[in-house]
């Protein structure tokens, strides 16, 4: 698998609308964002351009519409920040991260069994 595109936060947001629903049109991807973001028309055309760029969306001209489409899916880019994250803070470090985040976080007994399910899966493999 390729490694996906480094997406910036603000581009993130663009790829969220694209991910909950595709296609989307530039108008209506613009729309969305300026309510959420109260970014101008010109802000979102250029994450729109960057994003296509970076091979992350792509798009189809349909009459005098364009619509856009996800290249990178969603799982991916979690991935790739997970990773991205793990190395920059833990230096790589998975043991420490989930130590430091189990002594800070509130479980409930279900989080736990889940986690425990997880650990014994991981370790038979």
């Amino acid at each position: 698998m390729n490694e996906p595109p480094r997406i910036t936060e603000a581009e993130s947001e663009v790829m969220k609308l694209l991910w909950q629903k595709e296609p989307l049109s530039a108008q209506e991807i613009i729309h969305e964002l300026q309510e959420q973001m109260e970014w101008s028309d010109q802000t979102i055309k250029t994450f729109l351009n960057r994003l296509h760029k970076k091979n992350a969306i792509r798009f189809e001209k349909s009459g005098r519409t364009y619509l856009y489409y996800p290249l990178v899916s969603h799982d991916d880019y979690l991935k790739a920040e997970n990773r991205s994250f793990l190395d920059r803070v833990y230096n790589g470090a998975v043991g420490m991260l989930c130590a430091k985040f189990l002594e800070e976080e509130k479980l409930s007994d279900h989080d736990i069994e889940e986690l425990e399910k997880l650990l014994r899966k991981k370790k038979q493999s």
